[in-house]
């Protein structure tokens, strides 16, 4: 935006720190391997920057991942099997440790969002199981709802780690969206979303199959999180 003199870039980088998902394009892998200790090939593209917006938590959704010792392209790799919630925390340990030691502490503002919800389990606000968010038009009305989906013990683990860097003189702030966006139900693209391959008969002919109710592509939610976020970079920046 040459008007503004700014620019506004999104890093690939799901699991902070570098894996076997770090390709934009060529992702979807479910055998997750993560180098737990190592974040400088992305971090160097971050060094620079006057604000930072981080998030880390769809991709974790697994039971285990395997936490690679030494380098992708050695022949003699160590790895091991780690629970996700202990993997997540070392790696936010190591995302913390690099902006501890290298963020520019008078230029760039710091910040967490928190997770994005996902609405895959229709029965919880009383809907058929296995319904997902399909032909869904209307907010959830439940105040204080929040699905099995989202884990708060991963957020207790940002939350941790970001008092630490408060602690050492950071000025990091928590972009906490999850609560607000448990209630859109609606805000999910369901079967409207890009299909990356061709449907099969048997998907099209059940579209619960393919529904997608985890991105957030359509206008709505994510703008409110936006407006959010600028509201916190101009009350810095006065």
């Amino acid at each position: 935006m040459k008007e503004y003199n700014t620019s506004i870039d999104f890093y690939w980088e799901p699991l902070l720190v570098e894996s076997n998902s770090d390709d934009p394009s060529n992702h979807r892998i479910l055998d997750r391997i993560v180098k737990i200790e190592a974040i400088e090939k992305h971090a160097k593209q971050w060094d620079d920057a006057d604000v930072l917006v981080f998030n880390s938590y769809q991709w974790w959704r697994i039971p285990t991942l395997k936490v690679l010792q030494g380098s992708f392209e050695s022949p003699n790799q160590v790895i091991k099997e780690v629970k996700m919630l202990q993997c997540y925390k070392m790696a936010l340990k190591t995302w913390s440790s690099w902006l501890n030691t290298h963020l520019n502490r008078t230029k760039t503002q710091l910040f967490f969002v928190s997770m994005a919800s996902t609405h895959s389990r229709a029965e919880e606000w009383g809907m058929p199981e296995g319904q997902k968010c399909l032909n869904e038009t209307q907010p959830i009305t439940r105040e204080g709802f929040w699905g099995s989906e989202s884990d708060p013990r991963m957020m207790r683990i940002v939350e941790s780690e970001i008092s630490k860097l408060r602690r050492r003189g950071l000025k990091i702030q928590i972009l906490n969206i999850t609560q607000l966006s448990e209630y859109r139900k609606d805000g999910h693209p369901s079967i409207y979303r890009k299909q990356w391959r061709p449907l099969t008969k048997e998907q099209l002919s059940d579209p619960r199959n393919y529904a997608d109710c985890t991105h957030w592509c359509l206008p709505g939610v994510p703008d409110v999180w936006n407006e959010l976020l600028h509201a916190f970079i101009l009350g810095h920046s006065s």
